[in-house]
């Protein structure tokens, strides 16, 4: 019994020691004071172009000027941010502050799909490790899924739709259960997410047959690449 406490004890503090040095570490990095500047680099230019397209439209060349700014700026931040992870993993609150984990996402989120892959696994065991909201996880499932063009699994990403004129969610994969994910990682159901994020209305049957013509779309184009 006394071999194992000692050695229980002597795992929690190499754990403890392990953690002081990785904030030590981002102390003397400044991973905070970088954070913030990814933080403004990255969303006040997304902020100002949101702006001018409500006063002048999207295709307004200040907008244009915006639309480049921000993908120079992305282009920079996003490198930042691989650095950080690839040398810490995903970082503490300690480590990056209390806005770390949305600068992160951010702009991962407005990253290629093939970025958002790269760090899935490394997202949802932050997930497990408390490290990081399930909502941050659940933008970067569903959008790897609609890039894709694959169902989404949580409902977090809306589509414009010229047709209808109007914004309507990207189809959702089995609808009718769509709570009972939500609900397994922490979420609110999808009704309410809906409206407090968009103020839109959740229609589960109208939602069912979006599903079903999508995947009956899908289908067809699958036919149609085997007869070719």
């Amino acid at each position: 019994m006394k071999k194992t406490y000692y050695l229980l004890t002597l795992l929690v503090l190499i754990v403890f020691s392990l953690c002081n040095t990785k904030i030590k570490e981002a102390k003397e990095e400044n991973l905070i004071a970088q954070i913030d500047e990814i933080w403004a680099t990255e969303q006040l230019p997304i902020r100002s172009r949101d702006s001018l397209i409500s006063i002048y439209g999207v295709d307004h060349n200040l907008v244009k000027v915006q639309d480049s700014i921000i993908d120079k700026n992305h282009a920079i931040n996003e490198k930042k941010v691989k650095t950080i992870l690839d040398k810490h993993g995903w970082p503490t609150k300690d480590m990056i502050g209390e806005r770390g984990n949305w600068t992160l996402c951010n702009v991962i989120q407005h990253s290629d799909n093939e970025v958002r892959i790269q760090y899935l696994p490394m997202m949802r065991q932050a997930v497990k490790d408390k490290k990081l909201e399930p909502r941050f996880l659940v933008r970067a499932e569903d959008r790897i899924a609609t890039e894709r063009g694959d169902l989404q699994i949580y409902g977090g990403q809306m589509k414009y739709y010229p047709e209808t004129k109007s914004f309507n969610l990207w189809p959702v994969f089995d609808p009718e259960n769509i709570d009972k994910r939500r609900t397994a990682i922490g979420l609110d159901s999808i009704a309410i997410f809906l409206k407090n994020r968009f103020d839109f209305e959740w229609n589960l049957e109208e939602q069912i047959k979006r599903t079903k013509a999508f995947e009956m779309k899908q289908q067809e184009g699958s036919k149609n690449e085997l007869t070719k």
